[in-house]
């Protein structure tokens, strides 16, 4: 993989977390590059350190130990740069009740010093995309949960990064709403580099290039689902999971 096409690069990833009886390896020595224009998934159970990850990647969170580059650029020690580049749709939405749609979007895309008309602009685009425009002047404390992540997504679009963090973007939704997600995320990589972190492992099937998995902080298989499925001789990712790690991707939530 040439370096010039690489749009994240870990090398030796660790994050230890000390408590009065133990020391927890959340991350545990993890290495791996992804592409620009890839759409990249990190899959595993609850605790398996992708969540951890994501938040060393977008400066959340500091490592204990290892590197990471954001488009060429340090973690640690160019954390505005990286910033600049990134947008991140966390587990937990980032959503004001009293506020509806709009205005919480619009308040995201001024926090970003955004001009008022491509506010305006993005925001009429992506409610459009993503089926919210109809409810966009209602208070956001009516919403369903499928229609709270739907505008966490949003949010973490409004500034158009070249490269997005999704933590569980469709936790919540039915399956209708999850498939016409699958299809807008789908067409994201277009002109960007997506992260997702999923436990619905045939969301990763049906749309990432390539899959990480990862088990107790450890990266102990990647590639594409399909390289994945033919090494192992399984008909699904699933099948992949359990014939690796001894479990199924579900246990433990």
């Amino acid at each position: 993989m040439e370096r010039d096409n690489i749009a994240i690069e870990v090398r030796n990833l660790k994050k230890y977390f000390k408590n009065k009886f133990e020391t927890v390896k959340a991350v545990d020595g993890i290495s791996f590059n992804i592409k620009n224009g890839e759409l990249f998934g990190f899959l595993g159970p609850n605790g398996a350190g992708k969540t951890t990850t994501i938040n060393i990647l977008s400066g959340l969170l500091k490592p204990t130990e290892g590197t990471a580059l954001i488009g060429g650029n340090d973690v640690l020690k160019e954390l505005n740069k990286v910033k600049a580049l990134i947008g991140i749709c966390p587990q937990e939405p980032a959503i004001f009740k009293f506020l509806n749609a709009r205005e919480n979007i619009e308040l995201f895309g001024n926090l970003y010093s955004m001009p008022k008309e491509k506010i305006k602009e993005r925001t009429q685009n992506l409610l459009k995309k993503l089926d919210l425009l109809e409810a966009s002047k209602r208070k956001t404390k009516g919403y369903s949960g499928g229609m709270i992540r739907r505008l966490n997504l949003i949010i973490a679009l409004i500034n158009d990064p070249k490269i997005a963090f999704l933590d569980e973007p469709t936790v919540g939704m039915d399956p209708r709403a999850r498939r016409s997600t699958w299809e807008f995320i789908r067409d994201l990589k277009n002109d960007k580099t997506i992260i997702l972190t999923t436990h619905y492992i045939e969301e990763a099937e049906a749309i990432c290039d390539r899959v990480a998995i990862i088990d107790y902080g450890k990266l102990i298989e990647i590639g594409s689902p399909k390289e994945l499925m033919e090494k192992y001789e399984v008909e699904n990712l699933e099948k992949v999971f359990m014939k690796i790690t001894g479990r199924r991707i579900m246990e433990g939530m």
